[in-house]
């Protein structure tokens, strides 16, 4: 991933891409803080996959301080056309931190909202 400088347009979101284990998301990146390295006590997902490693941690804004969510690697920052951003049907059944959905090329990546991961894991 290219990280652009460039300030997305209104018709324009920009995307962090991560990596938990093998699998590629992405997350609004106006919601991260910061990346820092992961602490013990810091969010893990089991739902996400198996962290590798997991030592850096995404920090975002929680109503009781920051939420610190353990990822394996941040792979990048760029833009992403709101139109090729896709909700997920109610029918899917997927978690509620799941927002959607983006078809880089061929590679679906979920789109996940960092907040609803803490209300997902009880630790809001």
């Amino acid at each position: 991933m290219i990280y652009d400088d460039v300030a997305p347009t209104r018709d324009e979101v920009d995307v962090l891409f991560f990596m938990v284990g093998d699998v590629l998301y992405g997350t609004d990146a106006s919601q991260v803080l910061r990346i820092e390295r992961s602490l013990p006590d810091d969010l893990k997902v089991p739902e996400l996959g198996a962290l590798r490693h997991g030592n850096r941690a995404l920090v975002f804004d929680a109503p009781e301080g920051e939420g610190h969510l353990k990822v394996d690697a941040i792979r990048g920052v760029r833009p992403v056309p709101i139109r090729d951003l896709r909700r997920l049907p109610l029918v899917a059944g997927a978690a509620t931190y799941t927002v959607g959905v983006f078809l880089d090329q061929e590679r679906p990546v979920m789109l996940i909202d960092l907040l609803e991961t803490l209300n997902a894991q009880g630790r809001h």
